[in-house]
């Protein structure tokens, strides 16, 4: 791949592959052979927030569902240390919902995991060059959402809360019980309770009546 995959200083990309699926990790740095340096792998938000900070790469490649608050609180503890660094999300979701909230968080593109080897070398040295990157369907959502007239203003109160948290939020809000969450996100109950007591926190709300109030109210529901 050569010449063509190196970026605006002239060396290959360094980068940090981020997903929870060892598999997928893998394909990855198979796909992308020696089109990239790739510096190092997490599978989770507190081990990638460690390698990136030791590793200080060009870009990460980072997964939106991800255990320990998504792929949003990885920018969240990143970017206001090392705004340097670039990030593009690679995911399996489609949805607006991930693909707004993850820009708006401060990723640079956003591509499906359905790309081509040779497309997503390509992606990466566009984004680690300053451009912004997406698959063709989701550069709508964006447009959408930046710049349409009537697009929904920032929540700062739901930006608050992470990844996991809307989670919890959104199946409490529907009259889950805590053990009924549990099952559905794959954690502990007590996992469950502690995402509930920092969402009452940092919504300044009571109880879970409350929370499904202000959840309805926004159409999280």
């Amino acid at each position: 791949m050569g010449e063509e995959n190196t970026f605006a200083s002239g060396r290959i990309p360094r980068i940090v592959i981020v997903d929870d699926h060892h598999l997928f990790r893998s394909g990855v740095r198979g796909e992308l052979g020696d089109a990239v340096d790739v510096v190092g792998e997490a599978g989770d938000v507190d081990e990638a927030v460690r390698v990136i900070s030791e590793q200080r790469p060009d870009l990460v490649l980072l997964d939106v569902h991800l255990p320990g608050g998504g792929g949003i609180e990885v920018l969240r503890r990143i970017l206001p240390k090392h705004p340097e660094i670039r990030f593009l999300a690679l995911s399996v979701s489609d949805a607006a919902e991930d693909v707004i909230g993850v820009i708006r968080a401060g990723a640079r593109g956003y591509v499906t995991k359905t790309i081509s080897g040779t497309e997503l070398a390509d992606a990466i040295v566009r984004v680690a060059d300053g451009d912004a990157v997406f698959s063709p369907r989701l550069a709508g959502f964006v447009l959408d959402a930046f710049a349409a007239t009537d697009a929904p203003p920032v929540d700062p109160e739901l930006d608050r809360l992470t990844q996991r948290e809307r989670e919890v939020l959104r199946l409490i809000a529907r009259g889950y019980a805590y053990k009924e969450v549990a099952r559905e996100l794959f954690i502990s109950v007590k996992t469950v309770e502690t995402h509930v007591s920092s969402v009452l926190r940092k919504l300044q709300l009571s109880n879970r009546h409350e929370l499904s109030r202000w959840a309805t109210a926004r159409k999280l529901v």
